[in-house]
């Protein structure tokens, strides 16, 4: 009742409850696969942290304090949360941390990985394919008119994504998965110029 009263009640009722999610059915499959979080919870959780000024840890504090959680329990949540950015400044200390770190990271390999990585390209407008400059095989940068394409990312990145790992378990999944993206982009490259 005391909820119902507050801002969250109000918020609840007049955001979350008439948001139409119908406009995003088509990110959501009717075929069983990875869990799916609702359209209006995640804007309603951007919404609050952008009507706040909250950073994504900030918003953890902010829940968990309400739910009871003690201070040092907190700030191990936050410290995970800001350490699982890939360029993050905030280096992941704790197990937790490394593990979160990890984890997030395995989906930029592998067949998902492949996936991610066209479909950013195709989003961007950029190739999946381009002959990389030798500039940027030396430094990592672009000539001028030079595209940054699917495979510029997986040169760039990706290749290098095991090396920042933590775990041990975490290095060996990466071995396999980038096994499986450096076929892909071989294989690319081969139809793309007509070699297969």
């Amino acid at each position: 009742k005391r909820l119902e009263n507050s801002w969250a009640g109000t918020f609840y009722r007049e955001f979350f409850c008439r948001m139409n999610e119908e406009a995003f059915a088509v990110l959501y499959s009717e075929v069983a696969s990875r869990p799916n979080v609702p359209v209006n919870v995640l804007v309603g959780l951007e919404a609050l942290k952008a009507g706040f000024g909250w950073s994504d840890a900030e918003f953890a504090a902010q829940v968990l304090a309400a739910e009871g959680w003690e201070a040092e329990r907190i700030a191990a949540v936050q410290h995970c949360i800001r350490a699982h950015r890939f360029r993050g400044a905030e280096t992941p200390q704790t197990l937790e941390a490394k593990i979160l770190f990890d984890a997030d990271k395995l989906d930029v390999l592998g067949a998902i990985g492949a996936a991610r990585v066209i479909g950013y390209a195709t989003l961007a407008g950029t190739p999946w394919y381009e002959q990389p400059s030798r500039q940027f095989l030396e430094t990592g940068r672009e000539v001028e008119g030079e595209a940054h394409s699917a495979y510029h990312e997986h040169l760039f990145k990706l290749r290098k994504v095991r090396q920042r790992m933590f775990t041990v378990t975490a290095r060996a999944i990466a071995e396999e998965r980038l096994h499986y993206l450096d076929e892909f982009f071989e294989r690319l490259i081969d139809e793309w110029n007509g070699k297969r």
